[in-house]
């Protein structure tokens, strides 16, 4: 056996007997070769199945606004400094977002998330109706409840922890050092802000962000121990799909294996957190998404995504359970609400 492989063996086994991989190493193992890829694969679902078991956790969103961002980060076609095209609308009625949520818990979704466009929630009056929406989804369609709503105030995220929110969506997007690169309108600042302010609330924080920004591999690495920093123990991987109109429509596609090796390197660095591949996988790992699942990830983003679409849902149940794997169920936990 080569050197390449003993060392993707070693720090495997030293993660699972309940040590830690330094950045150096995450920077080393992010370069392994394709020919040493699947290895790397296997190992990270081993840090998988030692810490995780084999469940796959499926959540679901809605883009339920959309469009006329003020915000002018260069990968999204909601912005409105871009021309994309996107469609436009305002807030869904409250009807369309509980129906949404049903049909997102009959794909198999155990987490249902309200995700709009723009830069918080500075309608209090959407807002209010975010929260009835919410409250009738927990209630009624027996799903867990998730939201992604821009920057978060610390009394806003007191009222979504009230009606029963347990996690709150906010990606870091990319690697600190490369956020400036890609948003000028807010600042990494800011993210730390909404997080830190769903945390005191007591929700339970999802964030991640996307491969493919013209980051480098290390910067990959670099994302993944902030989001360890922040005790992140919810993470979206997103691979972009590059939108015409925006700065970044000529970006490179990654190969799939590179952005396999991503993804197993983020579980040696998060051995216990739920990671899931969400948006632009379809796109581009194409035949390979299975190996996303055997390669330590264990959770998907199912349906559409927020401008595109997504595959059919019972393909990717089938995937499932081709793979051996099980689903996650729903935890609802009581609320002050429920009193």
């Amino acid at each position: 056996m080569d050197t390449n492989c003993t060392h993707i063996i070693t720090l495997a086994e030293r993660v699972l007997a309940g040590g830690e991989i330094t950045r150096q190493e995450g920077e080393l193992l992010i370069r392994t070769q394709d020919r040493d890829t699947m290895l790397l694969l296997a190992m990270a679902d081993k840090i998988r199945q030692r810490y995780n078991g084999d469940r796959v956790d499926f959540c679901a969103i809605i883009n339920a606004r959309s469009g006329k961002c003020p915000e002018n980060c260069k990968f999204c076609a909601q912005s409105a400094c871009y021309q994309t095209g996107v469609k436009e609308y305002p807030l869904l009625d409250e009807e369309s977002l509980v129906a949404a949520a049903r049909r997102a818990k009959a794909a198999g979704a155990v987490r249902f998330s309200i995700v709009t466009s723009g830069r918080n929630q500075g309608n209090p009056h959407e807002f209010e109706q975010i929260l009835r929406a919410l409250t009738r989804i927990r209630r009624e369609v027996g799903i867990e409840i998730c939201c992604s709503l821009g920057l978060l105030t610390k009394r806003n995220a007191q009222r979504l922890k009230a009606i029963g929110v347990t996690r709150y969506h906010s990606n870091i997007e990319t690697a600190p050092s490369h956020f400036p690169d890609i948003c000028q309108t807010h600042s990494y600042e800011d993210k730390m802000s909404t997080i830190e302010n769903a945390k005191e609330a007591g929700i339970r924080v999802c964030s991640g962000g996307i491969l493919g920004l013209g980051e480098t591999p290390e910067q990959r690495v670099e994302m993944a121990f902030e989001l360890k920093r922040l005790g992140v123990d919810s993470v979206p991987l997103n691979i972009l799909n590059p939108i015409k109109g925006t700065p970044f429509e000529h970006n490179k596609r990654l190969a799939p294996l590179e952005i396999l090796r991503t993804f197993a390197v983020f579980r040696f660095v998060l051995p216990r957190a739920l990671i899931r591949t969400a948006g632009g996988r379809e796109v581009n790992l194409r035949d390979l998404q299975a190996f996303a699942l055997s390669g330590g990830l264990n959770g998907i983003m199912v349906g559409n995504y927020l401008t595109t679409g997504g595959r059919a849902p019972e393909e990717d149940r089938r995937m499932v359970s081709d793979l051996g794997r099980g689903f996650t169920r729903p935890h609802l936990p009581a609320t002050v609400m429920d009193a």
